[in-house]
Formats: C-alpha cells, sequence, structure tokens
C-alpha cells in the first residue's frame, strides 16, 4: 500500500505530509509516512488524520492510496492542469509577523467621519468571553435548538434591546448592515401594500452609501425609487412607502409624527432608519408611529472592523412579524413544559419558499448582535443613558465652540453629529483635523461633518475646534454625563420619556463577575466546535485556528473607518489585493470583489453582474434563471431579488442534472434564458461527471454559468470553476476557508467572475459612475475578519490547500462506508463514491417503524453530537460532512453513535420498545428527566443518558428536551420572558402572548 506524499518547503526545511499529493517525478516510500515528526506545521495540524488514520480510512474505502481514490471521486474533465500558485505555506510565527505589518501600515485616527460607523470601547470581558471564545464563535446557527439554547437567549436579549430602543414589539435576529436592511424594509413595506403603486419615497437625508444600495437593489426588482427631500413634506406620487433617516445624515433629529402620520393617511407605510444609542435620549421611532425601524447596532461595543462585521437590525410594528426577513428567535416550551428558546417562523426559510421566500438572507450576523446585546446588558438603561449623554454633550460643545467662533453650523437639533458651514475651506479643515490625528467627513468643500462617539474625549473636542481654527476654551465642553432632559440640549418634544430595558436581564450582569458568568453559563448549554464534531452537510464547519482568529481584534484592523482615505488604510489594501488575487486563483476566474458580506449576496451579487452584462448586450429580454431541484433555497430567492424569473429543471434518479429536462427548457426558453445556477459537487454530495456538458449546452443557448460556490472545499486544488465552464461563483469564506459561523454568522461571500462580467461587479457605495452598485454599505463588506482567510491561505500554502480537499474527500468516503449498511447513502457518483458529504437515507426506516431522521438528530444529542443537516436537500434524509479538521477517533466517535442509534431503531421494529416511549422519540434526554423520582419508560436510565460507554467521559446534558415549534409559532413571543415563565414549582405559568 501507498499513500501520497508531497514534498515542501518549511522554515525548519524539508517536510512531507502523507495526504498531500506527489508533484510529478517524486517517488514515495514506505518510511515517509511517519507523521509524528511532521506535527509542527500548520497543514498537519489543521487536517485531523494522520498517517496510520488516512491508511485506515482508506483501507475501509478499499483504495491502496489517497491518489487514487481522488482520481477515481473526481471526474477527469473537470481536474485542473495547473498547481495552485498561491505563495509557499509560512509558519504561524511569519503570518504573525506579516499580519501585524499590515495592521501598522493601517494609520489609526479619531475617528469622527461617522455615516453609521462610530468608535466604541468593546468590554474587555465581552471580548475576551464572547468575541474570542470559540464555545461562541464555533457555535452553528441555531436550527437544532435544544443544544443551542444558550446562543438563542443571547439573540433573544439583542431582540429586546432593539424592542425596547426602537418601541416597535418584534424585532429579528440581526440582519447584515443597516443599508441592507434598508432594502430589506423596502421589500416588506412592498409585500405588506402591494395594492399600491410600486414606487418608494426614500428621504435624501439619508446615509449616502444606502442611498446608493437602494438604487442599485429597487432598480433589480422594478420598484421606483422617489428620492425626496421630507423636511419639505411628501411628493405628489403615489408610493407604498417611506424611509426616512433620523438622525439623519447630516445629524439632523426630527420630530417625525406629523409626517409619518400623512404617509398613513396616504396607505403607506414609513420605515425610520435610526441610532439605537440616540433612541436612548431622543424620542423612539415606534412612539411617533414608526411602521419599520432599522439600522446598525455597530456603536454597541462592536469595533469599525473597516466597515463589519455589524449586526443591522429591524424591528416591526404588530401585523407585519410574519414578513421579517431573516431570523427570528421566538419562546416556546420543551415537551415537559420548561420554557425554550428556538427560531420561530421557520416557513419563511428560503430551504422550504424557495423564490417566494420573504428574502434571500440566510446568515445573521449572530456573533455581532450578541456582542451588541451583552453590551447592552453590561451597561443596562442608566449606562447606555449616560454614554448617549455624553456623546450629545461633546456635540453640543463641538457646536457651541464653532458657533462661538464664527463658524456657521446645519442644524439646531442634533444627536452626535454636527455639519459645519466653511465657505470653500473644506478640504483645509480636514486635512488640519488629519494633521492633528482626527478623521473628519468631507461632505463638500463648504460643509464637513463631525461625529462625536463613545471615545470621544474633551481633549478631542479641543483638537477638531482647532482644525477649525477655533479656540477651544469654549464653555460646555466638559462632556459629563448628564441627563439630557434637564439639561435644556433636548427639546422636549424631541426627549425620550418611556423606559426601555427593564427587564431583571438588564440590571443583573452589570460586574464583570457576574457578566463572565452568564457568559460561560450560556456557552455551557450550547454544543459548539470546541466541544464536538459538528458533521452538518452543506455547512463545512471546519477548525477556525487561534492563530487565524487572533488578528481581528487587533487596534490596526478593528479601529479602522470604512471610509477613512486611502493613505490611512495601506494595510487592509494589501491584505485584500492579496486575497482577491488568490481567490482568483484558486477559483480560475480573473477578477473578485470582497464587497459580499454574506454568501447571499454573493450570489446576488453574481446574478446582478449577469442581468447587467445582458443588458449591455441589449439582450433585455433574457430574465429566466435555470435552477436545479436539487439547488441551495437562496439560489431562488437570490434570482428573484436579482430581477429574473426561476425556472426549475429537474433531478434525474441518480441525483444528477437531468440532462433532458435542461434541454428541453433551453429549447421552451431559449432566447430568455439568462443564467443557470449550479451547485458543484452538487447539493447530493457528488461530483455530476457532465457538469461541462451542461454548461456548454447554456452557453450555446445564450446563457451564462453561475456555479454556487458553497462546497468549493470539495475543488480547491483539484478544479477550478473558471475553468470547467463557469462565468461566476460566489465563495463561502465562512465555509472553505475558515471564517467560523459564529452562531448564524459573520460570513462572507466574495465574488468571482471571468473578464467579461468584470464591469458588472459591485462598486464602491460612492462610485456614482458604477454599473451595478454596491450590494453592501461598506466598500469592502465585512473586512475585519478578513485577516482570518488570509492567514488560513498562508498558512497552508497550495499544497496544504490541495491536501485539505483531497483529506475532506478521504473523510466523506469512509462515513459514507462505515455507515451504508446502517443508513444507505442515497446519491453516489463514480464507483459509488462521494464528494465531500453524504446524504444518508432513513425514509425506509421511517416507513417500517416511524422512527424518523428528527428523532435520529435529537437522539444525537444524548451521544454528545450536534446532528447532521436535516431533511434538506430531500426530506427524510440526513446530509452528513465530516470534514479535513476531524481525526479518526472523532470520525468513528461518531460511527459508533450512528451505528448505535441504528441498533435502537431496530429495538423499535423488533416490538422491545414502543416507538412514543423509545429514547429516540424521547430524546433528548435532560438531567432532571432522569433524575426525576418516577421511570416510567422501557429502558433505563443509564441507556438513556449514557448508551455508549464514551459518552461518561464528558457527558454533554442539554439544558431543555424536545422543543414544541407549533405552541412557539402560534404563541410568537420573542422578546425576554418574565421571571414567573421559569417557574418550577406547581403549575408552570403561560408565557404572555
Amino acid at each position: 500500500m501507498r499513500v501520497g506524499t508531497l514534498r515542501y518547503q518549511d522554515r525548519d526545511g524539508e517536510g512531507k505530509h502523507p495526504l498531500i499529493a506527489p508533484r510529478r517525478g517524486h517517488e514515495i516510500s514506505e518510511n515517509l509516512l511517519s507523521h509524528n515528526s511532521l506535527r509542527g506545521d500548520f497543514t498537519s495540524r489543521h487536517i485531523g488524520p494522520d498517517a496510520s488514520g488516512a491508511r485506515r480510512m482508506l483501507d475501509t474505502v478499499g483504495y491502496d492510496g489517497l491518489d487514487e481514490l481522488i482520481d477515481a471521486a473526481v471526474p477527469d474533465s473537470i481536474r485542473t492542469h495547473s498547481p495552485l500558485n498561491t505563495p509557499a505555506a509560512r509558519s504561524e510565527t511569519e503570518v504573525l509577523a506579516a499580519l501585524r505589518a499590515m495592521a501598522a501600515r493601517n494609520e489609526q485616527r479619531v475617528q469622527m467621519i461617522g455615516l453609521g460607523y462610530y468608535d466604541t470601547v468593546t468590554p474587555a470581558v465581552l471580548r475576551r468571553n464572547l468575541l474570542e471564545a470559540p464555545g461562541w464563535y464555533t457555535s452553528y446557527t441555531p436550527y437544532q435548538p435544544e443544544i443551542s439554547q444558550g446562543r438563542l437567549e443571547a439573540l433573544l436579549n439583542f431582540q429586546t434591546v432593539v424592542e425596547d430602543l426602537t418601541g416597535l414589539p418584534v424585532a429579528g435576529a440581526s440582519l447584515l448592515d443597516e443599508a441592507t436592511a434598508v432594502v430589506e424594509a423596502i421589500l416588506l413595506m412592498r409585500r405588506a401594500n402591494k395594492s399600491a403603486p410600486a414606487a418608494v419615497v426614500v428621504d435624501t437625508n439619508c446615509f449616502p452609501q444606502t442611498l446608493s444600495v437602494v438604487r442599485a437593489r429597487t432598480e433589480a426588482v422594478g420598484i421606483e425609487l422617489i428620492e425626496h427631500d421630507t423636511t419639505r413634506g411628501l411628493p405628489e406620487e403615489k408610493f407604498f412607502g417611506v424611509v426616512i433617516q433620523n438622525p439623519g445624515s447630516t445629524g439632523q433629529v426630527r420630530d417625525l409624527s406629523a409626517l409619518i402620520n400623512r404617509a398613513h393617511e396616504q396607505d403607506a407605510l414609513v420605515t425610520v432608519a435610526t441610532d439605537l444609542l440616540a433612541s436612548t435620549i431622543f424620542e423612539e421611532p415606534g412612539a411617533q408611529g414608526a411602521d419599520i425601524a432599522v439600522g446598525s447596532a455597530q456603536r454597541f461595543g462592536v469595533p469599525l472592523f473597516f466597515g463589519g462585521p455589524h449586526a443591522g437590525f429591524m424591528a416591526v410594528r404588530q401585523g407585519l412579524e410574519r414578513m421579517l426577513p431573516g431570523r427570528l428567535v421566538g419562546v416556546s416550551r420543551d415537551v415537559d413544559g420548561a420554557v425554550a428558546y428556538r427560531l420561530a417562523l421557520q416557513t419563511r426559510e428560503q430551504h422550504i419558499r424557495r423564490d417566494k421566500a420573504t428574502s434571500n438572507i440566510c446568515t445573521a450576523q449572530a456573533l455581532l448582535a450578541n456582542v451588541a446585546g451583552m453590551y447592552a446588558a453590561y451597561h443596562g438603561a442608566s449606562g447606555l443613558r449616560a454614554i448617549a449623554s455624553r456623546v450629545h454633550g461633546h456635540a453640543t460643545a463641538v457646536n457651541a465652540g464653532l458657533r462661538a467662533g464664527g463658524v456657521d453650523t446645519l442644524h439646531a437639533d442634533f444627536f452626535d453629529t454636527v455639519v459645519a458651514r466653511v465657505s470653500g475651506r473644506g478640504r483645509a479643515v480636514v486635512l488640519a483635523a488629519d494633521r492633528l490625528g482626527v478623521n473628519l467627513r468631507l461632505i463638500d468643500d463648504d460643509t464637513v461633518g463631525i461625529s462625536c462617539d463613545e471615545k470621544t474625549t474633551d481633549a478631542i473636542v479641543a483638537r477638531v475646534l482647532e482644525a477649525f481654527g477655533v479656540s477651544a476654551g469654549v464653555r460646555g465642553a466638559d462632556g459629563q454625563s448628564r441627563d439630557s432632559r434637564t439639561s435644556g440640549w433636548i427639546q422636549p418634544d424631541l426627549a425620550r420619556t418611556s423606559p426601555f430595558m427593564t427587564a431583571d436581564l438588564f440590571h443583573r450582569y452589570r460586574s464583570e463577575a457576574a457578566m463572565q458568568r452568564y457568559l460561560r453559563r450560556l456557552s455551557d448549554r450550547d454544543l459548539a466546535l470546541d466541544r464536538t464534531m459538528i458533521p452538518l452537510g452543506s455547512c463545512t464547519m471546519k477548525l477556525n485556528s487561534a492563530v487565524e482568529m487572533e488578528p481581528i481584534s487587533w487596534p490596526g484592523f478593528a479601529g479602522i473607518h470604512p471610509y477613512a482615505p486611502d493613505e490611512q488604510t495601506r494595510g487592509y489594501r494589501e491584505l485584500i489585493g492579496d486575497l482577491e488575487s488568490w481567490l482568483a486563483d484558486i477559483t480560475g476566474y480573473d477578477r473578485v470583489s470582497l464587497q459580499p458580506n454574506a454568501g447571499s449576496q454573493g450570489e446576488l451579487a453574481g446574478l446582478l453582474a449577469i442581468r447587467n452584462y445582458h443588458r449591455s448586450n441589449g439582450d433585455t429580454g433574457r430574465d429566466i434563471c435555470l435552477i436545479p431541484q436539487s439547488a441551495h433555497g437562496t439560489n431562488a430567492a437570490s434570482a428573484v431579488l436579482a430581477g429574473l424569473r426561476v425556472v426549475v429543471v429537474a433531478t434525474a434518479s441518480s441525483g444528477d442534472i437531468d440532462l433532458g429536462d435542461l434541454r428541453n427548457q433551453l429549447e421552451e426558453h431559449r432566447d430568455h434564458v439568462a443564467a443557470i445556477m449550479l451547485t458543484y459537487p452538487s447539493t447530493h454530495g457528488v461530483y455530476e461527471t457532465d457538469v461541462r456538458q451542461v454548461c456548454d449546452l447554456v452557453h450555446d443557448a445564450g446563457g451564462q454559468v453561475y456555479v454556487d460556490g458553497a462546497n468549493l472545499n470539495a475543488l480547491v486544488g483539484l478544479a477550478r470553476p473558471g475553468e470547467f465552464g463557469g462565468d461566476v461563483s460566489h465563495l463561502n469564506l465562512h465555509k472553505t476557508f475558515c471564517i467560523p459561523h459564529g452562531g448564524g454568522g459573520p460570513g462572507v461571500g466574495p465574488v468571482a467572475v471571468r473578464a467579461h462580467l468584470a464591469p458588472f461587479l459591485p462598486s464602491h457605495p460612492f462610485d456614482t459612475d458604477g454599473v451595478t452598485g454596491p450590494v453592501s454599505a461598506a466598500p469592502q463588506g465585512s473586512a475585519g475578519i478578513l485577516p482570518i482567510t488570509w492567514a488560513y491561505i498562508a498558512l497552508m500554502g497550495p499544497d496544504g490547500l490541495a491536501a485539505a480537499t483531497r483529506t475532506a474527500v478521504l473523510a466523506a468516503n469512509y462515513l459514507a462506508s462505515e455507515l451504508t449498511d446502517s443508513f444507505p447513502v442515497l446519491f453516489t457518483g463514480a464507483d459509488g463514491l462521494v464528494a465531500h458529504e453524504c446524504i444518508l437515507d432513513l425514509r425506509a426506516l421511517t416507513k417500517a417503524t416511524g422512527v424518523t431522521a428528527e428523532d435520529v438528530a435529537k437522539r444525537l444529542i444524548d451521544y454528545g453530537f450536534h446532528a447532521p443537516t436535516l431533511s434538506f436537500p430531500v426530506n427524510g434524509t440526513l446530509m452528513v460532512e465530516p470534514t479535513e479538521s476531524e481525526d479518526l477517533a472523532e470520525l468513528d466517535r461518531f460511527v459508533a453513535a450512528m451505528k448505535a442509534i441504528r441498533a435502537e431503531i431496530q429495538a423499535v421494529a423488533d416490538g422491545r420498545w414502543p416507538l412514543e416511549q423509545s429514547p429516540l422519540r424521547q430524546a433528548p434526554h435532560t438531567a432532571e428527566c432522569l433524575l426525576a423520582d418516577e421511570w416510567t419508560h422501557p429502558y433505563t436510565r443509564r441507556e438513556a443518558a449514557y448508551p455508549l460507554p464514551s459518552v461518561m467521559a464528558d457527558k454533554y446534558f442539554p439544558p431543555v428536551r424536545r422543543i414544541d415549534g407549533v405552541h412557539g409559532d402560534r404563541n410568537l413571543v420573542c422578546s425576554c420572558p418574565p421571571p414567573e415563565a421559569f417557574a418550577i414549582d406547581g403549575d408552570r405559568e403561560e408565557v404572555p402572548v
């Protein structure tokens, strides 16, 4: 037997890894298989199986070597003939040094540009115990709520903060950023007001990047955009909705009550883009009659991050909650009646509603939403009000100083932003401030904006005034915390009078010790990647190494404003340039944009590029997007949002695209086909052999080929989508390239294109000449987490990247081989092999015994595992993806659990256990239920809690039992429940609706 090896260079000289493919001409000898001496290099730390493990896995699959397995599994027709051209692997020390050098080239300033991005203090207890804690950043989206109670409670806290501060009763679990949240609000208003004309009014005092994103997105879906100065009232045209920024881009704070009433009289809905910190001292949007409030929670402890990731938010009035985009955490109960949290109204998810989905957003910004929610809990209402008053006090001092010095300012009523009129001196003032270490906003040569934040001090105020040539000795610049309602700074009709954040949560964790323990208690309720393998198909839960994560909180990356001058961001621009080049090489495309801040947004950007390409050629009738039945649900939703019509292509019995149906669809719609969206390898977990033929057929019909990059981790180093027929792909950096899932986000979804589509990539938000426009509020989207992917690629090098792919394929085929006798693998490709994931088919077992895939998913919790992907893409199945990071011991632990569960199913089939009283249907088992005085089940407590001896060593007990989803949807509660809801004595109280 032999296992392929590859020679590679590192600082310590020549090394070999048994899972890396051999270069041509290199002989492989048995003595190169020793792996223990190789554990010092990063690739061997990232890749789980060692030499002996790989050999055993290959024996199980039935191949002599890894090269042979890869050659059999991956069609030769798609294989690349050029090795990756990314730089050779570097050591961890070298990578950190390179990133430090880049961070140092990002010049730090006092950031007073504003535009929705403000410096803030991330409490150390939150940075260390949440943002930088693997229990939080490696957890997955809470689709299995029983093992997600910690992150769900944290998201519920965030929702409660948003609801209280906006004065609206229902808030979501976060969106992607403020600009796209405004777009989502426009789409919601349109869904809720379909009888009105397809026109929306957007106030001209919205942030310029918001206006830019709105222009691009409304044009694509045929909504007329009316940009209007609403200080002059409403336009005469008919419209379905109005969007107003308050505080506005120029800082003005307004009482919108009368304007909102007039809009309602015209049967229009109103969205207010607001600031959560401002809403602690200024009247909240809900109190003024707004139907929807949106914005960014960034200034609640989340670093600037050069534009993201930041948690956008949306809150709505009663009656609109079932149209809310994205995710919503709700309060339900488990089978014992205990309060339990879950994602509510999940029928809105794209995988179910597809082209009828309310939004294409699949990920959120969960990790950052949790930071923001905990920041609010740590400070409490009084602390937030004090911060807001201090911010407003400094802005007032700036305004007073400028006016006293003869500089006119634009508005008398403002929160944190003052705009000064300087009569042709704008550039000179901004340059003077720069010399003093302060970034101001140059609106034009006659006006300059100054935005204060949590970090503003009296000394900074003095520097700002000096830049304007004004003496700093102006009374009122003390910036001390005051009650603004009695200070005279805020007009009574603008001041907030209602209480907020009154729940016990916001009073209980105000000390660091209490907060630290709260965060630990919540993370202990969850299963994350730091505790166990998460074998989710299509989601790639691989190692997020500490060395990759470390740089994101360095000030040189975390403290940079997205609209800082280019000369201050040389480090970021170098890092981004490297990534664009590396990702283009990995994918075989010509250009890459890193702007899309989620995979769904990358899909949208790619489809918009295709749409605008056809339009530029005069093919305005090409508006059909062909989508296979097995495609990711976001594909269809993104196509609709790009202004395309969806036509479904059938799937053959093999799981491949039905070529006959494809030909029929192309013939029927020949002159209207804009694109086909392929996921490759397919969502069924196989390398389809005829993908080149599919691409050729679509190209011959005049269409473009979109290759969904969700499964790129099965291609890196083996094949390039841009070489086997793709015109555009989005990539999930949070999957293939190690950005962690963070409980449901952040994500990054770069879009890669061939040269002819490059002119149609997303443009800078301030670029008025961009054809497609932006898809994100920030020029580089979630740039703050790009150092993670840069580090991963630099650490792995071209050989390590290819080794990761090859190992992922080996691991998936090992699990398929081990489990197929217990749970048949639904789809296989050549020689009975799968790609990087496999679908286990439980439908026959369900028919014979009644045991469902969900039962297996819940029972796996008792074995200490997160479930595989449940009932996607085929109902009644489990999709399993082991990734390259799991070693053989962990893979075998999962195999043992699945085989033990199969034996339990057999016990049901044999009549030993009635289904309803079996450990499968009763799972998961909490410690409380196991300690109950009465035990009536036909299986023992030990069989419930310790189904295998290996479980005893590190037992995870879920905090709740199986959750009643129907109850939660019918009795929607999406804010912190009252204390009596948690009563354990006597009859449980119903959570009020």
